[in-house]
Protein backbone atom coordinates (compact mmCIF):
# COMPACT_ATOMS: atom_id res chain seq x y z
CA UNK A 1 0.00 0.00 0.00
CA UNK A 2 1.25 3.16 -0.89
CA UNK A 3 1.21 5.06 2.33
CA UNK A 4 1.81 8.66 1.23
CA UNK A 5 -1.28 8.99 -0.16
CA UNK A 6 -3.61 6.14 1.00
CA UNK A 7 -3.62 4.76 -2.45
CA UNK A 8 -4.51 0.90 -2.76
CA UNK A 9 -3.98 -1.86 -5.67
CA UNK A 10 -6.67 -4.41 -6.66
CA UNK A 11 -7.66 -7.26 -8.67
CA UNK A 12 -10.70 -7.86 -9.63
CA UNK A 13 -11.66 -11.63 -11.81
CA UNK A 14 -14.36 -11.85 -14.42
CA UNK A 15 -14.70 -13.51 -17.94
CA UNK A 16 -13.38 -11.56 -20.49
CA UNK A 17 -16.73 -10.95 -22.33
CA UNK A 18 -17.66 -8.95 -18.73
CA UNK A 19 -14.44 -7.16 -18.43
CA UNK A 20 -15.12 -5.75 -22.12
CA UNK A 21 -18.70 -4.68 -21.03
CA UNK A 22 -17.26 -2.73 -18.08
CA UNK A 23 -14.44 -1.33 -19.95
CA UNK A 24 -16.78 0.21 -22.29
CA UNK A 25 -19.30 1.32 -20.20
CA UNK A 26 -16.62 2.98 -17.76
CA UNK A 27 -17.38 1.20 -14.70
CA UNK A 28 -15.79 -1.64 -12.26
CA UNK A 29 -18.43 -4.57 -11.03
CA UNK A 30 -17.12 -7.40 -8.73
CA UNK A 31 -17.97 -10.58 -7.22
CA UNK A 32 -21.49 -10.87 -9.63
CA UNK A 33 -22.55 -7.19 -8.84
CA UNK A 34 -21.76 -7.14 -4.68
CA UNK A 35 -21.44 -3.89 -3.20
CA UNK A 36 -18.72 -4.90 -0.35
CA UNK A 37 -15.83 -5.47 -2.71
CA UNK A 38 -16.51 -2.04 -3.84
CA UNK A 39 -16.47 -0.10 -0.81
CA UNK A 40 -12.93 -1.31 0.03
CA UNK A 41 -12.34 0.78 -3.04
CA UNK A 42 -11.61 4.76 -3.01
CA UNK A 43 -11.12 7.35 -5.08
CA UNK A 44 -7.74 7.00 -6.63
CA UNK A 45 -7.42 3.10 -6.49
CA UNK A 46 -6.40 1.18 -8.74
CA UNK A 47 -7.64 -2.25 -10.53
CA UNK A 48 -6.29 -4.27 -13.01
CA UNK A 49 -8.52 -6.97 -14.16
CA UNK A 50 -7.95 -10.55 -14.63
CA UNK A 51 -9.91 -12.65 -16.76
CA UNK A 52 -9.29 -16.86 -16.15
CA UNK A 53 -12.02 -17.35 -18.85
CA UNK A 54 -13.26 -16.06 -22.18
CA UNK A 55 -16.84 -15.96 -21.75
CA UNK A 56 -18.67 -16.81 -17.82
CA UNK A 57 -20.63 -19.68 -19.01
CA UNK A 58 -17.84 -21.36 -20.96
CA UNK A 59 -14.67 -23.84 -19.73
CA UNK A 60 -12.16 -21.61 -22.97
CA UNK A 61 -9.47 -20.54 -20.64
CA UNK A 62 -7.95 -17.08 -21.04
CA UNK A 63 -5.63 -16.84 -18.26
CA UNK A 64 -4.86 -12.71 -18.84
CA UNK A 65 -4.53 -9.26 -16.94
CA UNK A 66 -7.42 -8.05 -19.52
CA UNK A 67 -7.44 -4.14 -18.77
CA UNK A 68 -6.35 -1.64 -15.73
CA UNK A 69 -8.40 1.45 -14.27
CA UNK A 70 -8.53 3.98 -12.02
CA UNK A 71 -11.15 4.33 -9.18
CA UNK A 72 -13.23 7.94 -10.26
CA UNK A 73 -14.73 9.21 -7.20
CA UNK A 74 -15.97 7.79 -3.88
CA UNK A 75 -19.36 6.98 -5.33
CA UNK A 76 -21.08 3.18 -5.91
CA UNK A 77 -24.63 3.16 -7.69
CA UNK A 78 -26.64 -0.02 -8.68
CA UNK A 79 -27.71 -0.54 -12.35
CA UNK A 80 -30.99 -2.17 -13.20
CA UNK A 81 -29.94 -5.09 -16.06
CA UNK A 82 -32.86 -6.65 -15.89
CA UNK A 83 -34.65 -9.95 -15.04
CA UNK A 84 -34.11 -8.54 -10.96
CA UNK A 85 -30.73 -8.21 -11.44
CA UNK A 86 -29.33 -4.70 -10.23
CA UNK A 87 -26.13 -4.83 -9.89
CA UNK A 88 -23.38 -2.57 -7.81
CA UNK A 89 -20.93 -0.84 -10.09
CA UNK A 90 -18.32 2.27 -9.86
CA UNK A 91 -16.82 4.58 -12.44
CA UNK A 92 -13.42 3.70 -13.44
CA UNK A 93 -10.71 4.99 -16.13
CA UNK A 94 -9.58 2.92 -17.69
CA UNK A 95 -6.17 3.30 -20.00
CA UNK A 96 -4.96 2.00 -22.80
CA UNK A 97 -2.99 -1.03 -22.27
CA UNK A 98 -2.58 -4.53 -24.10
CA UNK A 99 -3.83 -7.45 -22.61
CA UNK A 100 -1.21 -10.13 -21.30
CA UNK A 101 -0.81 -13.95 -20.01
CA UNK A 102 -0.39 -14.51 -16.76
CA UNK A 103 1.61 -17.23 -17.07
CA UNK A 104 5.08 -15.30 -17.63
CA UNK A 105 4.30 -13.07 -14.44
CA UNK A 106 3.59 -16.20 -11.60
CA UNK A 107 7.46 -16.84 -10.28
CA UNK A 108 7.56 -12.50 -9.81
CA UNK A 109 4.12 -11.99 -8.02
CA UNK A 110 4.06 -12.24 -4.70
CA UNK A 111 0.58 -12.42 -3.74
CA UNK A 112 0.63 -15.80 -5.54
CA UNK A 113 2.16 -17.86 -2.52
CA UNK A 114 1.98 -21.43 -4.14
CA UNK A 115 3.27 -21.29 -7.78
CA UNK A 116 2.07 -24.58 -9.14
CA UNK A 117 -1.49 -23.96 -8.02
CA UNK A 118 -1.13 -20.02 -8.88
CA UNK A 119 -5.29 -19.82 -9.65
CA UNK A 120 -6.11 -20.20 -6.20
CA UNK A 121 -4.89 -16.94 -4.91
CA UNK A 122 -8.09 -15.52 -7.86
CA UNK A 123 -10.92 -18.01 -5.80
CA UNK A 124 -12.68 -14.94 -4.16
CA UNK A 125 -13.21 -12.60 -7.03
CA UNK A 126 -11.27 -9.17 -5.51
CA UNK A 127 -8.42 -8.76 -3.99
CA UNK A 128 -5.85 -6.25 -2.96
CA UNK A 129 -2.39 -6.45 -3.84
CA UNK A 130 1.02 -4.93 -3.27
CA UNK A 131 2.37 -1.69 -5.19
CA UNK A 132 5.07 -3.67 -6.55
CA UNK A 133 2.89 -6.64 -8.14
CA UNK A 134 0.84 -3.63 -9.36
CA UNK A 135 3.67 -2.33 -11.03
CA UNK A 136 4.88 -5.53 -12.27
CA UNK A 137 1.80 -6.35 -14.19
CA UNK A 138 1.18 -2.49 -15.31
CA UNK A 139 4.81 -3.08 -16.93
CA UNK A 140 4.10 -5.88 -18.98
CA UNK A 141 0.70 -4.52 -20.00
CA UNK A 142 1.88 -0.69 -21.01
CA UNK A 143 4.91 -1.86 -22.78
CA UNK A 144 7.07 0.13 -20.71
CA UNK A 145 10.14 -2.04 -19.94
CA UNK A 146 13.21 -0.21 -20.17
CA UNK A 147 11.60 3.43 -20.08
Amino acid sequence: MDIQNNIRYWIGVASHDHVMKGVQGGFAQLCHGKEAPLKKMRTGDWIIYYSPKVQLNESTPYQKFTTIGRVVDDHIFQFDMGNGFIPFRRKIDFMECTETSIHPLISQLSFIQNKKYWGYSFRFGHLEISEDDFKVIKEEMTEMKGD
